[in-house]
């Protein structure tokens, strides 16, 4: 990691680089043209400067139809290997040129001419070697060094932070999560959810659900290396952020993931669901996320038409979201409205078990609560949830008289 981003700072240099691609144009391209083109541009007048300031992109036409640079046949092939980014050795010349000082150029230039073979031969390499420095590492390489530094066994927290820090923003495009498990990364990230440190544990999962999110492939990796199982266990943690950060990683690895489901419920998922809905030392943003998670598996269900999650209908569980109606405060209410909205809409869900909660009379009153709010910016906002409250309590009505009528 501190390699990659040294590479990185001596990159943003503009002086540094300004020199050494004046040294390498000079050094790469036939000695005697490009020190004389040195020479006659650092002497040249203001015209000509600022003309070399252009970054060329390319050869110019004649190059493009001969194929032959300024010095002889040889030169495209040593420009393609040693350009660097730049379209040709001599547009990086004339680069240089226009941003470095006249005076200082012509020093440099003429010092050149005066090296002996053996000695243009050397610093040849040297820039070479140079060059290859200052070139910007790509993704793949960066994290082949994050994942390094992870399997450093003697790293200290701080760097193995970094290192999950880096990828946690490297695996955000897709291509990259693909390539996270080839590296390597997958079971070190997943090793690290047992780490001593807390902040370490916490951003693993975090790196784990950004790298599975809406990602088919790297969520049946992690379900294969069996992390679900340490994740459920995470969710219980007495730090918000450590849970918050489990409970967003099984989100995204269950999220329109049959396998996933299933490995969720075997894990006892339903268990840590509860516990977080139920507890009142838990935070209520923990809770939201969780309530969340509950209207996202329940549309799933409803959505594929397929189903294998019993918690969703077990009486425990859904008193404990039926409960926190009667917390005051309107999101947390408008999002428990919506889960239990799609919990009625299951062909698996039964009236009874909402009725043995007493979601009637929970709805009743919520429905008073929400007139006789006090605060005059809050009344559109309550207005919408008591909408979405007497939405429920129709679907309620009406799934209490269908199993009334499957009775008789």
């Amino acid at each position: 990691m501190a390699m990659a981003r040294a590479r990185c700072s001596r990159q943003s240099n503009p002086h540094h680089l300004v020199v050494v691609v004046v040294l390498a144009a000079i050094l790469l391209l036939p000695v005697a043209a490009a020190a004389a083109k040195v020479v006659a541009m650092a002497e040249g007048d203001g015209e000509n400067r600022s003309a070399a300031r252009q970054w060329a992109t390319g050869k110019d036409e004649g190059e493009r139809v001969s194929g032959e640079g300024s010095g002889g046949g040889g030169g495209s092939v040593v420009e393609d290997e040693f350009a660097g980014g730049f379209g040709s050795l001599d547009s990086m010349l004339q680069w240089a040129i226009g941003n470095s000082d006249p005076e200082k150029l012509k020093e440099q230039a003429e010092g050149v001419q005066k090296l002996s073979s053996d000695e243009l031969l050397k610093r040849r390499m040297e820039i070479k070697e140079l060059i290859e420095k200052l070139k910007m590492p790509s993704d793949a390489d960066l994290m082949k060094i994050a994942i390094a530094d992870l399997n450093n066994s003697s790293i200290s927290l701080e760097d193995r932070q970094r290192a999950l820090q880096e990828l946690l923003v490297l695996v955000e495009p897709i291509d990259n999560a693909n390539d996270l498990d080839k590296l390597g990364g997958l079971v070190a990230v997943i090793q690290d959810l047992n780490n001593a440190n807390e902040e370490i544990r916490t951003t693993s999962a975090w790196v784990l659900g950004k790298a599975s999110q809406n990602n088919a492939l790297v969520q049946n990796q992690i379900l294969g290396y069996g992390a679900l199982a340490r994740l459920v266990k995470m969710g219980y943690a007495t730090s918000t952020e450590e849970a918050a950060k489990a409970l967003y990683a099984i989100s995204a690895l269950i999220r329109d993931n049959v396998n996933g489901q299933e490995a969720f419920h075997l894990e006892n998922g339903g268990a840590m669901l509860q516990h977080i809905l139920v507890s009142n030392s838990v935070d209520v943003r923990l809770q939201k996320k969780a309530v969340f998670l509950v209207t996202d598996l329940a549309d799933f269900q409803l959505n594929s038409g397929k189903s294998g999650l019993p918690f969703l209908s077990d009486h425990i569980f859904l008193k404990s979201l039926v409960d926190m109606l009667s917390r005051f405060d309107l999101d947390l209410q408008e999002k428990v409205l919506l889960a239990i909205k799609s919990l009625l809409k299951l062909s698996s869900a039964e009236a009874t078990g909402f009725e043995s909660c007493d979601l009637n009379s929970v709805l009743y009153r919520l429905g008073v609560q929400l007139e006789e709010l006090p605060s005059e910016d809050q009344k559109e906002y309550a207005g919408e949830v008591d909408d979405l409250r007497r939405e429920v309590q129709r679907l309620f009505q009406n799934k209490l008289k269908e199993g009334t009528k499957t009775a008789l």
